[in-house]
């Protein structure tokens, strides 16, 4: 059996073929989308989705909501905490005080990269804890409370 045919083979050509791209273009922060990857190698999902375990593995690139992947360099680094976490920073980060408007779902997940859905349920939590007052559609959250050190660690 040809390494053209073997499955085996045919993942790791393409993880291979993206490896390159990495590695060409310092720029390159997201890889191209499955479905381009099924059309340009004529290849099921599956076995893209194993060439992307193969880059995974190797720390080369990782997923993010919505089913795309991003590249991972050593020289960027990334910040991996829970979302809420990286919420209470937000209070030390932009030396926030009680009483002042804490930023809008649509500002923060365009700041960590993720959906508004997802910020909404992590400010809901700091709303719960007390941190947060306000909220709801069209309203300004405030600060109620600013978070002890130990909170934000």
């Amino acid at each position: 059996m040809s390494q053209q045919a073997s499955p085996r083979g045919t993942f790791q050509r393409i993880a291979e073929t993206l490896k390159a791209q990495i590695e060409a273009d310092p720029e390159l922060v997201e890889l191209p989308a499955v479905a381009e990857l099924i059309e340009e190698h004529k290849v099921s999902r599956g076995v893209v989705l194993r060439a992307f375990g193969v880059l995974r593995v190797e720390g080369a690139a990782e997923p993010v909501p919505g089913g795309r992947w991003r590249v991972i360099r050593q020289e960027w680094p990334t910040d991996r905490r829970p979302l809420l976490e990286r919420l209470t920073d937000v209070f030390a980060d932009d030396g926030l005080e009680v009483g002042e408007a804490f930023p809008s779902a649509s500002v923060l997940a365009e700041r960590f990269g993720v959906s508004r859905p997802t910020v909404s349920k992590a400010l809901e939590k700091l709303e719960a804890a007390g941190l947060l007052a306000g909220g709801g559609q069209g309203k300004v959250r405030t600060v109620r409370a600013v978070p002890a050190r130990e909170e934000r660690s």
